[in-house]
């Protein structure tokens, strides 16, 4: 079991924390401390409402005394980019013997200060988003098949698209099902060990690394779950949800969609939900028909009561399961899955 120190200076938060969260969420248990300075001296659980009793550190030499043995960098700024103050806890870090996992577009095994630390003092930089070589281009490969796919969309970036597919993973692997979950971004391939880093692929080849991805996965399997990416509506990540669209050319789709959102994260205003739904479609129509199977909501910012009703009026409107899996639990909408599997094929 690992002794993970997360970074996240200035980011502790549901949003911004994004590879530090999964982990407080999903492995818990290995995280012995959070480094934020203006967050200093709260429990987790204090800041983001989960997470039990971790403790927030100004620095990673405050987290010595619990004996870490690998730093995660929790949070991925636009673009990527290692600040100054990260790149000093991270080189603290080395000299106490720390493995480094790095989520970031800057890889830590290209900076020759950071390799010659990790050298001397015997540990690993592991550097997510460092794209497969050699590339593939997409073969169409999808129409011959046997195991069907399942894709996480949403209509913004940060709607729980990686959670939602940890959890409809998690939930169909303890009722039996053999499904296997491909990660697209850095916290999906930290969690799971396998996938590919979608937006640090070449644009040509994006398509082809997630076709490639789900051609490796054994057809004796009864399910794939592609983690999505950014939005096909948003202004800067649009790209990259097209490509995972296409490589995915899923059978089922599962949308991801935070109620209360007026503005998305590129502070335009939100796409029309109907018409979200609409565009996916359209999307994959030339190639092959598909289908939305659920809609899971992000309810955080509204009350027990208010989540419920939202949650029963998307599901009246379109006629398929929608609640908040974390909130709610997975009800309806794993075995809604479960029925198009037993009647897949």
């Amino acid at each position: 079991m690992s002794r993970f120190v997360i970074l996240a200076s200035g980011a502790l938060h549901y949003i911004r924390n994004k590879t530090g969260n999964m982990l407080i969420r999903y492995r818990g248990e290995e995280v012995i401390a959070v480094i934020d300075p203006g967050q200093a001296g709260k429990m987790v659980r204090d800041v983001l409402g989960f997470g039990g009793e971790i403790p927030v550190i100004s620095s990673f030499k405050e987290s010595v005394q619990f004996q870490p043995d690998t730093l995660v960098i929790g949070n991925a700024p636009q673009g990527g980019i290692i600040s100054d103050e990260y790149r000093k806890e991270i080189i603290q870090a080395i000299r106490f013997g720390c493995d480094i996992i790095n989520g970031m577009h800057v890889f830590l095994n290209d900076d020759e200060e950071i390799c010659r630390g990790a050298n001397e003092n015997g540990v690993k930089l592991l550097d997510l988003r460092k794209p497969p070589s050699p590339p593939h281009f997409p073969k169409g490969t999808w129409r011959n098949r046997s195991v069907p796919v399942l894709l996480t969309v949403g209509t913004d970036c940060d709607t729980g698209k990686m959670t939602t597919a940890w959890e409809i993973t998690s939930c169909l692997l303890k009722r039996g099902w053999d499904v296997h979950f491909i990660g697209t971004g850095q916290t999906g391939i930290l969690l799971s060990g396998y996938g590919v880093p979608v937006d640090a692929v070449v644009g040509d080849f994006m398509a082809g690394e997630i076709e490639c991805a789900i051609d490796n996965v054994t057809d004796d399997a009864d399910l794939i779950v592609v983690e999505g990416q950014g939005a096909i509506t948003h202004l800067l990540y649009s790209g990259v949800t097209l490509g995972v669209l296409h490589g995915a050319m899923p059978d089922w789709m599962v949308m991801t969609h935070e109620p209360v959102r007026k503005m998305d994260t590129a502070d335009q205003p939100m796409v029309d939900f109907t018409k979200a739904l609409q565009l996916h479609l359209d999307l994959l129509n030339p190639f092959k028909p598909s289908t939305f199977v659920g809609i899971n909501l992000l309810t955080l910012n509204l009350g027990d009561e208010d989540a419920k009703k939202v949650c029963v009026e998307f599901e009246n409107m379109y006629n398929i399961p929608a609640t908040d899996l974390i909130r709610f639990g997975e009800g309806k909408l794993t075995e809604h899955i479960e029925n198009e599997l037993k009647n897949w094929n």
